[in-house]
């Protein structure tokens, strides 16, 4: 008998980037973060990768949004420092490791379901920076933010995750976030 809760199509592909900022015409993506998950959420696989950007850029970003960079200190700081060793790999190696991945875990004739926290900015960011690897994905995708607006406005329900702003902390945080929602359904 075969596991169907396992097969290469009953999967997910959770992803969360940290960016120099929101803005796909100006901003890069500095960090990647990727768990792959059945529909019971187990994982199956991760992948994490430091994006190389250029120092002036991030720099000059951080300057842009000072709010944003003054008030997380030490993601700042962690950020700037992986981006500057030699862990940060070149966005195209990122982007053909990332379809490797997918290609390990999901079927070649699949469109992969993309989920995370307002997956839709992440979107913009991977459509303009790996599109190869776009092109593997969905057009839906699985945004936990919509079901934080649902259980925020309509039940008052609200969940706290922790405020890391690092990728793979992040995506994890987004599917115990998703387990909490869902963990309110009567099917």
């Amino acid at each position: 008998m075969i596991d169907n809760t396992m097969t290469k199509k009953t999967r997910i592909l959770w992803m969360d980037l940290e960016m120099t900022g929101l803005e796909p015409e100006k901003d890069r993506i500095l960090e990647v973060a990727v768990v792959v998950t059945n529909w019971d959420f187990r994982e199956v696989a991760t992948y994490e990768a430091a994006v190389a950007v250029d120092s002036e850029l991030f720099a000059q970003r951080i300057k842009d949004a000072p709010d944003f960079w003054n008030t997380f200190p030490h993601v700042r700081d962690a950020l700037l420092s992986q981006n500057a060793s030699s862990i940060a790999k070149p966005a195209k190696q990122v982007e053909r490791e990332l379809i490797d991945l997918v290609d390990t875990y999901f079927e070649h004739d699949q469109r992969i379901l993309l989920a995370g926290n307002s997956i839709h900015q992440d979107r913009k960011f991977i459509d303009k920076e790996w599109p190869e690897f776009s092109r593997h994905l969905h057009y839906r995708m699985l945004d936990v933010s919509a079901w934080k607006v649902v259980f925020e406005g309509k039940y008052k329900k609200k969940y706290t995750k922790p405020d890391n702003h690092r990728a793979l902390d992040d995506i994890r945080g987004s599917i115990d976030e998703l387990r909490y929602y869902l963990g309110k359904v009567r099917v």
